[in-house]
């Protein structure tokens, strides 16, 4: 094997190295352990921008593909990128060195802390990398033990039934999808994920696999109402487990609907479009009012997590460029926005050792810098023009009006609502008077949340203001998910492939700029 075709494996085995590495160490050896974790994610992703950096944006099939069969020709350590995966790899590694040098401090067990962290982002990896249905349930399922172990060890007060709650909401959905896979592996004869999306499942069976992937996707997101279990794990979670939970492990849901539930089950997602449009629009209402009346900050970001995951699923199931387009950026923005959000939460935690909102108010005082911080952040993820929150609620939001109107409208709401909540939250804690005592000592930003935040910031805005990047590395293999769609259900081409930059002004693949699409429907 080449470094080339090899690049994908080191990608997702070096944590685990690093955690090989750590675990015969001794626990007293802080300093060496912390530089160790810190090495082994910088490497990672170093190798994840030249993944990036190599990978051909015009080329809507998988790269950097390894094939080993393991059980005969049908289950075998198969892993490759496309548009729609690399970029979920990048964001994985861009924020595992912030967890690990913003879990710097950590106390309790540092040893296994870090490795319990480095084994989980060999499973994220490895989620988006393999190209087998059978590896692809070991990675996905294998996610839900380190993060069970990071809420319940080393997570609050009641962090054993916060931890159960994740692991059972989130296990018991995932059991009907893996009856899911045993039925497609029967019917299709293989368990190749790049086989399988080329085979026609029948339109009676495509209902039954769709809602069985569904029952765990929907969890994983999560998805209004399977949500219950999300605020919970978000307060009990440490800082590092927030982010993490928020910025990636999330994100597997939405990565699920576009490798799985859009391009197999054709269909059953134009047949169960309007009942995930409901879902999507009180998911971005109902937890958006819900947001606005929680008092522990962590608990309101996770609500708003829920919520912007509804404009994620609104935009796939629109089923044209636009929509999925948007979608993907939105969850690539969300997982830096949130994540940035939760490591701020941790910043005041860390020095005051609550997150109530009554305990904070004028903070700009004492921390300037921090409140420029949270400002960007907190702008974003009301979706302020010239963050990267903007571009992809935009996008959706069009891709949708393409498709139902109404669901576009109610969108809209949902926007000024995130406004609501997210504007009420920074102004208790950042304006005001600094009246109360124990917030006058308090101090700014040191060097190492600096580290942290600033890149993140950099990255908020850069992608707010020129978001091509992004797009022109999903283009191709969205436009191909998008043709495939459009051809099995019986929608227009020419419409569902729009160029989703068009309304952004972007030039068009050709040099040429394209007219917006007309208006369709299902």
């Amino acid at each position: 094997m080449t470094f080339a075709n090899s690049i994908l494996t080191i990608i997702t085995w070096l944590p685990v190295v690093g955690a090989a590495i750590l675990l015969v160490m001794p626990k007293t050896a802080i300093g060496a352990i912390r530089w160790i974790s810190l090495l082994v994610t910088l490497v990672v992703f170093g190798l994840s921008l030249a993944l990036w950096q190599a990978f051909d944006p015009s080329d809507a099939g998988f790269q950097f593909v390894v094939n080993m069969p393991w059980i005969g020709e049908s289950i075998g350590y198969r892993v490759g990128v496309d548009g729609i995966s690399v970029l979920f790899v990048v964001l994985t590694a861009l924020l595992m060195p912030a967890v690990v040098i913003a879990s710097w401090e950590v106390e309790t067990r540092f040893k296994e802390y870090m490795i319990v962290f480095l084994v989980l982002e060999t499973l994220m990896i490895g989620v988006f990398t393999t190209l087998d249905l059978a590896m692809f349930y070991v990675f996905f399922e294998g996610t839900l033990l380190p993060m069970f172990l990071i809420i319940g060890i080393w997570g609050g007060s009641a962090r054993i039934q916060a931890a159960y709650k994740f692991f059972f909401y989130t296990f018991v959905g995932s059991v009907l999808m893996l009856l899911a896979m045993m039925a497609m592996y029967w019917d299709a004869g293989t368990t190749d994920i790049a086989r399988l999306l080329t085979h026609d499942f029948p339109v009676g069976m495509q209902t039954w696999l769709w809602l069985a992937f569904f029952a765990s996707l929907a969890v994983k997101m999560p998805m209004w109402p399977f949500h219950r279990w999300l605020p919970e794990a978000h307060v009990q979670a440490p800082t590092a487990g927030s982010v993490i939970l928020a910025a990636i492990l999330l994100k597997l849901g939405g990565y699920g609907f576009l490798r799985f539930s859009l391009p197999m089950f054709p269909d059953a997602s134009a047949q169960f479009a309007n009942f995930i449009f409901v879902l999507s629009i009180a998911a971005i209402i109902l937890t958006s009012l819900v947001a606005l009346v929680q008092t522990d900050m962590k608990k309101l970001i996770a609500y708003s997590s829920v919520a912007h995951m509804g404009f994620v699923t609104m935009g796939i199931f629109a089923g044209n460029a636009l929509g999925i387009q948007g979608a993907m950026f939105q969850m690539i923005s969300h997982g830096i926005v949130s994540g940035a959000l939760f490591l701020c939460v941790g910043v005041i935690y860390d020095r005051m050792h609550t997150r109530e909102i009554d305990a904070y108010g004028g903070l700009v005082e004492r921390m300037p810098q921090y409140a420029f911080a949270f400002m960007v952040f907190t702008m974003a993820n009301v979706g302020l023009p010239g963050t990267s929150g903007f571009v992809g609620e935009f996008l959706t939001m069009i891709g949708v009006f393409q498709v139902n109107t109404w669901v576009g409208v109610g969108a809209a709401f949902g926007v000024i609502f995130s406004a609501c909540y997210a504007l009420w939250l920074y102004r208790r804690v950042i304006f005001g008077a600094l009246t109360k005592e124990s917030l006058k000592g308090i101090l700014d930003l040191n060097l190492r949340e600096k580290i942290v935040l600033y890149p993140l910031i950099v990255l908020t805005v850069v992608f707010g203001f020129y978001p091509a990047p992004i797009l022109d590395t999903t283009a191709a293999a969205v436009n191909n998910l998008v043709e495939h769609y459009a051809a099995s259900v019986g929608l227009d081409p020419a419409v569902s492939l729009a160029d989703a930059r068009a309304p952004l002004d972007y030039a068009a693949p050709t040099g040429e700029s394209q007219p917006a699409p007309a208006p369709a429907s299902h």
